[in-house]
């Protein structure tokens, strides 16, 4: 009876099984275009139900974002905080350190460079600047490495620590705009001062666009060569592959764990300094509209590449200056945001397809 059991469930063997293998390689570069599209027509259902035809919207978007030379200026001013946060979270994630508080890092960056101007607020431009990059710089790796001190010597998991400093870093904002950095003529604002001249980033032209878009070239530059061409790129790339053959070959992780999460906190917060002194001119409640939690989607958009990163952080900086733009015709500007959110799911998604695999149970 058994042996006529097991041949009858032989007979209803399928012929091949889907396995996933963790160890698969990165998904093709198409599977990235296949999840933006996915996601274009998912969100255009959406639209659709709210009666408007999504290609028009998607037009609308575009044209705002790039069919004139102040949304092309606007978008790329909205790109130079994502590139900068994608670069801090790209470097961390080399070395598989999830860090998700590039939001926290960002909002400390501008704290410390505000300090600048509120403590000394007659230093001239060529003292000012450079001290508010390097009190912002500082405040950032101090608090990246408020996730890196416990994720090596208390092994507390990094995605915990560095998104709960994510709302300390945002209380101690509102503490510092709705408290003794309250602009005392800003008729109740919750902001600092105006920063003078000399503690406002340069402009191009009549434009927003700062000289805060040189430190993000600057810094990809660096980013791009130390990681291809030197011994701690190489360091950092066989962490990422395979930690336990960098430990075998002698390589100390948790040194790497520390600088890297002071580099990667640093970035985000030079971000956070462009932002305040070059656009926003002060300190101010909300100062961010998400720069942190936007850039963990354009370093997963890019794989990591620093050709990729710029490519998908003038991508997100357009579909937020596009989803200003859609106000006009009476959708909300979080509709880049439901954009966002469906590429990242849609990316997620294909990446975790390339992972299975079609066995054969013959």
């Amino acid at each position: 009876m058994e042996n006529k059991g097991a041949k009858r469930e032989a007979s209803f063997r399928l012929p091949y099984r889907f396995e996933i293998d963790p160890a698969g390689r990165d998904s093709p570069w198409w599977v990235t275009i296949v999840s933006i599209g996915l996601a274009l027509i998912a969100c255009g259902i959406f639209i659709s139900l709210n009666g408007m035809k999504p290609i028009a919207v998607y037009s609308k978007m575009l044209n705002g974002a790039f069919g004139s030379s102040f949304g092309l200026t606007e978008t790329l001013v909205k790109a130079i905080p994502l590139l900068l946060c994608g670069l801090g979270v790209s470097i961390a994630y080399r070395i598989s350190v999830w860090n998700i508080g590039a939001e926290g890092q960002f909002l400390a960056g501008a704290m410390a460079a505000t300090a600048i101007t509120v403590y000394f607020p007659h230093l001239p431009m060529y003292v000012s600047i450079p001290a508010m990059v390097a009190a912002s710089i500082v405040a950032g790796g101090f608090w990246g490495l408020l996730t890196a001190i416990p994720r090596n010597y208390f092994q507390v998991n990094e995605l915990i620590t560095s998104l709960m400093l994510n709302y300390v870093a945002m209380l101690a904002l509102n503490y510092a705009v709705f408290g003794p950095w309250k602009d005392p003529k800003g008729f109740n604002f919750p902001g600092s001062p105006m920063f003078t001249a000399a503690q406002t980033l340069p402009t191009w032209g009549t434009s927003r666009l700062h000289l805060g878009i040189i430190f993000a070239v600057v810094a990809l530059l660096i980013y791009a060569f130390m990681i291809r061409y030197t011994r701690w790129g190489y360091e950092l790339r066989l962490i990422g592959a395979n930690a336990e053959a960098a430990r075998n070959a002698g390589i100390r992780i948790s040194r790497h764990v520390l600088v890297v999460m002071m580099i990667s906190g640093g970035l985000a917060s030079l971000a956070g300094m462009g932002e305040v002194s070059g656009v926003a001119h002060r300190l101010m409640y909300g100062i961010s509209p998400g720069y942190g939690y936007t850039a963990i989607i354009v370093a997963w958009l890019a794989k990591l590449n620093p050709l990729g990163l710029v490519v998908s952080s003038v991508l997100f900086g357009g579909l937020i200056v596009g989803g200003y733009s859609v106000q006009t015709i009476g959708l909300p500007s979080s509709t880049s945001s439901m954009i966002q959110g469906a590429i990242l799911f849609f990316l997620i998604a294909g990446n975790m397809a390339g992972k299975f695999r079609i066995r054969s149970n013959r």
